[in-house]
């Protein structure tokens, strides 16, 4: 039998270019794959023996989960302050058509309805994960329509259909660290597919090029029954990420699918594809090439660092600096512990010979003879000098990571004012308030935006959409068509923004009113717009608590009902019952 030699799986030169990026970039970047690997051990860990302090000589292995309780810490206060209410997605036209109260109401009420349906808000926590845990976010959206037939009827099953928001890890994607930014740069991302999944995704394309690739991996896999492990070759330095072999990872069943984004020179035919999108499976095939279906250059992904590094891309995230502190805090945790152990059961210093049954333990017996001797062997360790340095340490890993303590509900110690309060805690916050805020910049309004662009282009017929009447406190369903959610504008979450200033705003004015200016000036204020105020700011519309005079009419309605009441049982007092002479 002859051996099957990688020459069967002949590279074709564009699929070859792109795999040899892939794997040098990937090599390239060891150090900090390698880096998130250790901060990933410290956030998950139990004890120490997962860590790089299980090198450490101590009987104790306990980890102080400081890391674990900042990462939750910030991701709660994150997610929070993104989504602090239902009305946090706003629309504004860049024209006046594009401003009208109608198509307002239709693209927020769309878009407000695709992100709860499709439960978007997940993956926007997944990648706030990613923001904590790699200090690097990657989202791309993707048109879907889950629309299915029932095989026994045929009916159409309805499922969800609209534009999807999605992961993608970090881990799987490479780029030019050194480009201006994420858009400037080429992508290549990585993706595992069972193959029987890929197969039906270009079924129906007649994309002959794909047709080709699919029909010669498909010949590849089921030749290979022909073959053992030995038969097949591999050439030196080829490898496929997490199959080990190219034997192991043809029986897989599963596909490895790299897309590259960008401009490149295709080699096979020296053509500059300039803002293409290139699909290579098994490393050797070219699926698909063909330009980036989106209006804008370089597709719909987006990118943020949560602290970025001049000249380069892969930016820092909050836990990194953190992982020293952490070990310093396990180590003191652990000697302080044996320390402890030692004092409560110390070596025991031995002269002469003991009984082969001697223990130590409480209220022992050691018989000896006479020149014998039985001490303990006290370290005399002061561990408070090790305690008060794990409270300095675990304070300055949360202000490292800009996650205030007052955002736990913990209060600073002192006593202050109600200005003083207020000033702290917005300037306590400020890193953290920065940082929520590029997220919402950066990555969820460019996406929500993406996902718009991807409605208008692909959208057919008419949708229905649940919306909550404010003024009745109902359901509501809008019949919205491609033309309702087509114009020129853009989409704003202005949840973090929002929550701040509304925040500072409500402060604001609680402290003016425990001042002694506020007598000067509650005599120029208007009472009516200041509750209109409070509504607006408390989110409290849909409720229907704010009317002229509300309050004073429905006081002389409650007076009305308890005179009525009070002349009714005078009445009653006076009427003689049935039976009895009147007094």
């Amino acid at each position: 039998m002859s051996t099957l030699e990688l020459d069967n799986f002949p590279m074709e030169g564009l699929a070859s270019f792109i795999v040899e990026q892939w794997d040098e970039k990937k090599s390239n970047r060891h150090t900090w794959e390698a880096e998130k690997q250790e901060l990933r051990n410290y956030v998950f860990a139990t004890d120490t023996s997962k860590t790089s302090n299980s090198s450490l000589p101590w009987r104790n292995s306990t980890t102080i989960p400081k890391i674990c309780q900042i990462r939750d810490n910030l991701h709660a206060n994150y997610i929070s302050a993104l989504f602090p209410n239902d009305d946090w997605l706003k629309w504004e036209g860049y024209g006046i058509d594009d401003e009208t109260q109608e198509k307002k109401s239709a693209i927020q009420a769309y878009m407000s309805n695709k992100v709860r349906e499709d439960n978007m808000r997940s993956v926007i926590s997944s990648l706030l994960y990613d923001y904590i845990d790699y200090g690097v976010v990657i989202a791309d959206c993707v048109w879907v329509n889950e629309t299915k037939q029932d095989p026994d009827s045929g009916e159409s099953i309805p499922g969800y259909v609209g534009p999807r928001a999605i992961r993608r890890s970090p881990l799987d994607e490479v780029f030019d660290p050194t480009a201006l930014t994420y858009e400037h740069s080429w992508k290549i991302s990585r993706t595992i597919k069972h193959f029987g999944t890929l197969e039906l995704e270009y079924k129906d394309t007649g994309d002959e090029t794909a047709k080709k690739a699919l029909a010669e991996a498909k010949n590849a896999r089921s030749h290979l029954t022909n073959w053992s492990r030995d038969d097949v070759k591999k050439a030196e330095g080829y490898s496929v990420d997490g199959f080990g072999d190219y034997y192991t990872y043809l029986k897989s069943g599963f596909v490895e699918i790299l897309e590259f984004t960008g401009t490149i020179n295709d080699p096979d035919t020296g053509e500059m594809l300039d803002d293409y999108i290139v699909t290579v499976i098994d490393r050797t095939k070219v699926l698909r090439k063909a330009p980036i279906p989106a209006w804008k250059r370089n597709g719909h992904r987006v990118f943020t660092s949560w602290r970025k590094r001049p000249d380069n891309l892969y930016g820092m995230g909050p836990l990194d600096n953190l992982v020293g502190m952490q070990y310093r805090l396990d180590h003191l945790q652990n000697i302080a512990a044996d320390a402890r152990d030692l004092t409560i059961m110390p070596p025991l210093k031995v002269r002469g010979e003991l009984q082969e049954d001697s223990q130590w333990g409480p209220f022992a017996r050691f018989q000896m003879d006479e020149d014998g001797d039985v001490a303990p062997l006290f370290t005399g360790v002061n561990l408070q000098a090790a305690e008060a340095e794990m409270a300095f340490l675990m304070n300055m890993m949360e202000e490292a990571a800009g996650a205030p303590k007052q955002a736990m509900g913990i209060r600073t110690p002192g006593e202050k004012t109600a200005f003083e309060v207020g000033a702290l805690e917005n300037a306590a916050g400020r890193i953290f308030q920065e940082k929520v805020t590029q997220f919402e910049i950066d990555v969820l309004e460019p996406l929500l935006n993406n996902m718009l662009e991807l409605a208008v282009r692909n959208m057919s017929g008419g949708d229905v959409i649940r919306v909550m009447d404010d003024d009745l406190g109902v359901a509501d369903f809008l019949s919205i068509t491609k033309e309702d959610i087509t114009a020129k504008g853009k989409l704003r979450p202005v949840g973090a923004r929002h929550f701040a200033q509304q925040a500072q705003t409500v402060q604001n004015l609680i402290n003016l009113a425990n001042t002694p200016v506020w007598p000067d000036v509650k005599q120029h204020i208007s009472g009516k717009q200041l509750a209109k105020l409070f509504e607006d700011l408390l989110n409290v519309k849909r409720y229907d608590l704010y009317g002229d005079n509300r309050g004073l009419m429905e006081q002389m309605d409650t007076q009305r009902l308890m005179n009525a009441g009070q002349e009714s049982i005078e009445a009653e007092a006076m009427t003689p019952i049935e039976g009895e002479e009147p007094l």
